[in-house]
């Protein structure tokens, strides 16, 4: 039924993108500067292949994966903790001594998260997809489950499953040593957050969006209702031909955001998918919360890395993210990562076991890619999310249930829109609403039970016949249609329901006398027309 849906909307999509006269588009070789949005505000410009990917580290980390090249290709947002900055300082250490970095038991204290973790997620099925194959995955996880008491998950007793891009047991890719890394870090990771979940692994061929993105279909497939990304690459006009990939109501898909400082990357700008920010966490004991966080990075972000965050210049806003604070002057007229975010500083990051020529076994790792994989273990213990619904919005539902970190920035973000690349109070690019304070501000308690997909920012000649998809979604079973209305669209225009479908299209022909430069502020409301719930998106339209 999944795919029966999913090919009916995109037929739906390419109908009325057609009849917009945007069929012909097509990947771009590198990203190209945004139009200013419309009202004046400039939506701040995304990954640059080469500057953004220059961002150094100190001397005592290292990346696990090269930084991708072009556009289309993506890198695993792991980070390792060498142990020292002197020549030939290794980030693996023999099996003996103390475990560098934080173990399950500091992470659930920290999150608020023992007593769930001890008891949620049996029978929930996690998927975590990287590129290639780390051929130790099972024996490591094995270990590192050992070592901290979580309880065995072995391929043998179907809880721990491995898979090709296919979603097939064989073949799997080429082994590569430094996504092995990658690999490690996730399955231990959601081990830490949620040892009674099940896992599978999606292995594949290469680190590109359409590789990864069946990876991704695969995932979903195999049942998991939560699928963790540690990856990401360049934002480049032309991406949305792979959205579809990341695009799953009903499941919570997970994206790290980079750890190359202010900036905002692909996948995790899409508005489907929930953007993870990384802090510094420190243990401070007290009589409230014994630990401190703040967002990690610089000012400087040719010094050091740290987490991305920022305002996508191709994304549109999702409903949820409208705050008044995100689209005053000044604000963000698009997709605003992150949502949310967990410990990413390698510095103090957490203990990973991993021995595919690694010359070691634990080594203290960081970057989003940490950040990603424990926010996923959150929402699957906080419960499976209800059909027909984007996970990211529940956050936004539950604000109160989140750790707020005031202090830290990953860059230096423009002036007036400090919140893009700072921590304050409230929301915040760097760490969205905060960190995970227990399991409930995941869940799906309060959803709203329609969703319409916000199309963003549009332009339209005077005169011109113009056609727009409206995505509805409603996690009613067995709902064929919404009632829809617009207000305020450009005279000449009008919406109407799409038969046999949830969706509806705005259609027309512009007036032609409408002066150039008018701005339409368009209100699009789908109701249940049983329960009568209702959900709303807002966008403009300009006449040029």
């Amino acid at each position: 039924m999944r795919a029966w849906r999913n090919r009916h909307l995109v037929a739906f999509l390419s109908f009325v993108i057609a009849g917009a006269g945007l069929a012909g588009i097509s990947v771009a070789a590198a990203p190209a500067a945004a139009a200013a949005p419309a009202g004046g505000r400039t939506a701040q410009p995304g990954v640059a292949a080469v500057a953004r990917a220059a961002a150094a580290l100190p001397d005592d980390e290292r990346r696990v994966c090269p930084l991708p090249a072009q556009p289309g290709q993506l890198a695993c947002q792991a980070v390792y903790q060498l142990a020292g900055s002197q020549a030939g300082a290794r980030a693996f250490v023999p099996d003996i001594g103390t475990v560098p970095g934080y173990g399950p038991a500091s992470l659930r204290s920290a999150y608020g998260l023992a007593a769930a973790s001890a008891s949620k997620g049996r029978g929930r099925t996690v998927a975590i997809v990287d590129a290639y194959a780390d051929p130790h995955a099972a024996s490591d996880l094995a270990a590192y489950r050992s070592h901290f008491g979580l309880g065995a998950c072995t391929t043998a007793s179907g809880c721990l499953r491995i898979i090709n891009q296919h979603g097939k047991a064989r073949p799997l890719p080429r082994a590569n040593t430094g996504w092995a890394v990658e690999e490690s870090l996730d399955l231990d990771m959601v081990s830490a957050i949620c040892p009674l979940c099940h896992l599978v692994l999606v292995e594949s061929n290469s680190p590109t969006n359409t590789s990864l993105g069946e990876a991704e279909d695969a995932a979903v497939a195999a049942g998991a209702k939560f699928v963790s990304n540690s990856w990401s690459g360049t934002e480049a006009r032309g991406q949305w031909v792979y959205n579809h990939y990341f695009n799953h109501p009903g499941d919570a898909i997970v994206f790290a955001a980079g750890d190359s400082g202010y900036g905002t990357v692909y996948p995790a700008d899409l508005q489907f998918v929930t953007a993870v920010g990384g802090t510094t966490l420190r243990h401070v004991p007290s009589a409230g919360r014994a630990w401190t966080e703040t967002a990690w990075g610089s000012a400087d972000r040719a010094s050091t890395g740290g987490t991305g965050s920022g305002c996508s210049p191709y994304t549109a806003k999702p409903s949820w993210q409208r705050e008044a604070v995100d689209i005053a002057p000044g604000g963000c007229p698009n997709r605003t990562e992150n949502d949310v975010a967990a410990v990413a500083n390698p510095a103090t990051g957490v203990a990973v076991y991993d021995t595919y020529k690694t010359q070691g076994t634990w080594a203290q790792l960081g970057g989003t890619s940490a950040a990603a994989p424990i926010i996923t273990g959150v929402f699957a213990l906080a419960g499976t999310p209800a059909p027909r619904t984007y996970p990211a919005s529940y956050l936004y539902q539950h604000p109160a249930h989140f750790h707020d970190v005031t202090a830290g920035v990953d860059g230096t973000c423009p002036a007036g829109s400090a919140y893009l690349c700072q921590a304050e109070v409230g929301y915040d690019g760097p760490t969205g609403l905060g960190t995970p304070a227990g399991a409930y501000g995941f869940s799906r308690a309060g959803t709203k039970p329609v969703t319409l997909v916000d199309p963003g920012t549009k332009t339209v000649p005077a005169g011109a016949a113009y056609s727009l998809a409206i995505i509805g979604l409603d996690s009613r079973a067995k709902v064929r249609s919404l009632a829809y209305s617009a207000a305020g669209l450009p005279p000449g225009l009008s919406i109407a329901a799409v038969t046999g479908s949830t969706h509806a299209a705005i259609t027309g022909t512009v007036t032609a006398s409408i002066p150039p430069g008018t701005v339409y502020s368009v209100v699009i409301t789908a109701r249940d027309r049983v329960t009568k719930a209702a959900g709303v998106t807002r966008f403009t339209i300009t006449v040029n």
